[in-house]
């Protein structure tokens, strides 16, 4: 009775411990791709609208420049994030199909193949068979597809939710340029743009930083720079269309 209670308390804690760890790093993984859509938005709307101040100061042509190119990366990137998260969602249900396919019309193969596996990992001969020969009795599908193609069963990437996260994020990020260059600020407008894409950076930079458990410096450096780049190459190319069309 005592190894019973055992057995089945072992087994509650294992699949809570899974389910922490599942839930753990889909919220990491929402969270990067929340960071990178920002990013992604501050810098190319930035990039966008110092191009057009470069080559006009008119205010109405700025602000309809900002907007739609807001929107329009927003959706651009809410569209490639469905594709890409569509196709890995379909290439990963075809590989499970194949993967019950071969289950079905050879199961010694597959057990002998997983228990391979596990050998692989470090595993001894005789351990590897018994973890292939348990985990197949318990759940064959999922202890094949875990092992041998990375995929973990009901934890599918939604491509509507990918989709519309990166739209959120990349919008947040494209209205902070947009904000700052057509403010009240008219005179300043520029360094105030500058400024507010660098503060922004540093924020986007120094929490991507820390999900990925990796110092703040290099990151923060990395996205401040290209920013500044992006934004003084565009700037110079507006400055010199604006004056050649004067």
């Amino acid at each position: 009775m005592t190894n019973a209670n055992d057995a089945a308390i072992n087994e509650q804690l294992l699949a809570s411990q899974e389910f922490q760890k599942t839930a753990m790093a889909s919220k990491l993984n929402w969270l990067r791709a929340g960071v990178l859509g920002a990013n992604d938005g501050i810098m190319s709307t930035s990039g966008v609208l110092m191009g057009v101040a470069g080559a006009t100061t008119d205010f109405n042509t700025i602000l309809f420049t900002g907007v739609a190119a807001v929107v329009a990366g927003s959706i651009s990137m809410a569209g490639g994030e469905y594709t890409s998260v569509s196709a890995q969602r379909d290439s990963e249900l075809a590989a499970l199909e194949v993967e019950r396919k071969e289950l079905a019309e050879q199961p010694e193969l597959e057990l002998r193949e997983l228990a391979w596996f596990y050998e692989q990992k470090g595993l001894s001969l005789e351990t590897a068979k018994l973890v292939a020969e348990e985990l197949t009795a318990k759940d064959a599908l999922r202890a094949h597809a875990e092992a041998e193609l990375g995929i973990e069963l009901g934890n599918h990437a939604s491509p509507m939710a990918a989709a519309i996260s990166s739209f959120v994020a990349f919008s947040a990020g494209g209205i902070l340029p947009l904000v700052a260059v057509t403010g009240p600020w008219v005179t300043t407008r520029i360094p105030a743009t500058v400024a507010a894409v660098i503060v922004s950076l540093i924020v986007t930079g120094y929490v991507g930083a820390r999900i990925g458990g990796a110092k703040a410096t290099r990151p923060i450096m990395r996205n401040v720079l290209i920013s500044l780049a992006t934004m003084g190459i565009t700037y110079g190319i507006g400055m010199l269309v604006g004056h050649s069309m004067a």
